[in-house]
């Protein structure tokens, strides 16, 4: 049982006199606890002052932001609504639509009626040339030359007459909120409860009819007006034009694009036709019909992608593997305790500073102009770097091995090369190999950045597809297969740096 003890104010004075150092260290760790998290507020405070975070949060456009994020895991079906200034339409889906050469979605209903149109033909005349301005003088002959300046005059425009089925009436249903009609230049918008109607005249204007809800803007009067669904969609209406954009969750053809004959079937049904169909192509099997028509998909080129893939896995690999050769040797020179030689060792840490003080961005900036793009620059670019860091690495755990080995070694009579490789290896080995095997997994992500600079590999690839603005969903493809090989390679690596420091787990 411990007593407890109650110091008085006097007996309390007397032990700071005696031992003033404990009152005197936990006083100033305070203090120094306070400045440093005063100082850490007031970084803060100016960091949110000097960017003006509370300007840029107030003033970001989150939706749009939304909008990309969808774009990663749906697709957009984009008809368009020509209105004609007889208040006839016609709808087209695009050339590349995701629904092939002939849609009819469900969604789209469309009203037609035969009507009958005078169109204007195309002139006939002959062509009009500008007179020459006379000249006071001329070796042609006077009547030549006022011959010059006769022209034929255009023939009056032929008008016919044609009976042709037209759209009267269109109708587009995003969902159960949400629906735009379109019928004698007025188009009508319903979303969320609200509804709105526009009116067009066929040609340039657009003119609503009450205020604007919140999810529709003009900008000027008479302008396109943007409609915003969300998640589910946009559109924009135009004088002589509608344009939907209709967005579905998931990735449309990504096995088999419009052109193969496996388009638009359910997946028992292409199962069937692999097993024990008949042949759709009499020169090879469904099978390798099917594996084809993967490999070349045009919308998602699946082959493309894999062989980029493949290529920055190599540039990583090779860029390492060279970096780690060359940083082997020179490292024992740029330690101090291997190489007494002041001199060398300076010059070889200098030499190690340069290659990694410029980064890998600005050396594939560099190879590329010198070697052209491809997987070259990027091998280079890497090497360049990670042998300056690599070697700078490996030097520092030279010079913090273990002496006592070294010694033993040097007392039995060894040569200078047997000390090193019985004294010096055993103690490093290991830690290079899993220094070489972290940057490999490391550059494997670096690969994908200075691929986009034309070094090669699939971040040219991916660059290309974030450029277009409206392949996102390729975007996110490239990205998840990215984010597999980092995490294979990531595993691999980490099993191999626990087997060479001797952990099993």
């Amino acid at each position: 049982m411990i007593a407890s003890t109650n110091l008085d104010a006097r007996e309390m004075e007397a032990i700071a006199a005696r031992h003033p150092h404990l009152l005197q260290s936990s006083a100033a760790k305070r203090r120094s606890t306070a400045l440093i998290t005063a100082g850490v507020v007031l970084y803060m405070i100016f960091s949110w002052w000097f960017f003006s975070i509370g300007h840029v949060l107030a003033n970001a456009n989150w939706g749009i932001a939304g909008t990309y994020l969808a774009d990663w895991v749906s697709y957009e079906v984009r008809p368009e609504i020509a209105v004609a200034p007889d208040g006839t339409m016609s709808v087209s889906f695009g050339r590349n639509s995701p629904l092939g050469d002939d849609p009819s979605p469900e969604w789209v209903t469309l009203e037609k009626e035969t009507v009958t149109r005078t169109v204007a033909a195309p002139a006939t005349a002959a062509q009009v040339q500008k007179p020459k301005t006379a000249s006071s003088f001329s070796f042609m002959a006077p009547n030549a030359a006022r011959g010059a300046d006769t022209n034929s005059t255009p023939q009056e425009d032929a008008a016919t007459t044609r009976t042709e089925e037209a759209v009267t009436h269109a109708v587009v249903n995003f969902d159960s909120s949400t629906r735009i009609d379109v019928a004698e230049k007025l188009v009508t918008v319903t979303h969320s409860g609200e509804t709105l109607v526009l009116q067009v005249d066929g040609a340039d204007n657009v003119t609503p009819e009450g205020p604007l809800p919140s999810w529709a803007i003009q900008k000027r009067p008479g302008e396109k007006v943007t409609l915003s669904f969300g998640t589910t969609g946009w559109a924009e209406v135009e004088g002589d034009e509608v344009s939907i954009r209709n967005r579905f969750f998931g990735w449309v053809n990504f096995l088999f694009d419009t052109n193969s004959p496996f388009f638009g079937k359910p997946y028992s049904e292409v199962a069937s036709l692999i097993v024990s169909g008949q042949r759709l192509d009499p020169a090879r099997s469904n099978l390798s019909l099917a594996w084809n028509n993967i490999l070349y998909n045009a919308e998602w080129q699946h082959l493309d992608v894999w062989t980029k893939l493949l290529q920055t896995i190599v540039m990583a690999f090779v860029g390492t593997l060279f970096a780690s050769f060359i940083a082997f040797p020179l490292c024992f020179l740029a330690a101090r305790n291997i190489t007494p030689s002041r001199l060398t060792n300076q010059f070889v840490k200098r030499f190690f500073d340069f290659l990694r003080s410029v980064d890998m961005f600005i050396w594939a900036l560099f190879f590329t102009r010198a070697f052209g793009p491809g997987p070259l620059a990027g091998i280079s670019a890497i090497f360049f770097t990670d042998t300056g860091t690599l070697g700078k690495l490996y030097s520092e755990a030279l010079e913090n091995i273990d002496d006592k080995q070294r010694e033993g070694v040097k007392s039995v009579g060894a040569a200078p090369v047997a000390v090193q490789r019985f004294g010096v290896l055993p103690q490093v080995l290991p830690v290079f190999a899993s220094q070489a095997l972290y940057f490999w997994e490391s550059n494997t992500r670096s690969a994908t950045i200075i691929g986009a600079v034309g070094a090669g590999g699939i971040g040219l690839k991916l660059w290309e597809a974030m450029r277009t603005n409206s392949d996102w969903e390729n975007v996110a493809y490239m990205v998840l297969l990215i984010l597999m090989v980092i995490f294979v390679f990531d595993s691999i690596s980490n099993l191999c740096r626990s087997r060479l420091i001797g952990r099993t787990h």
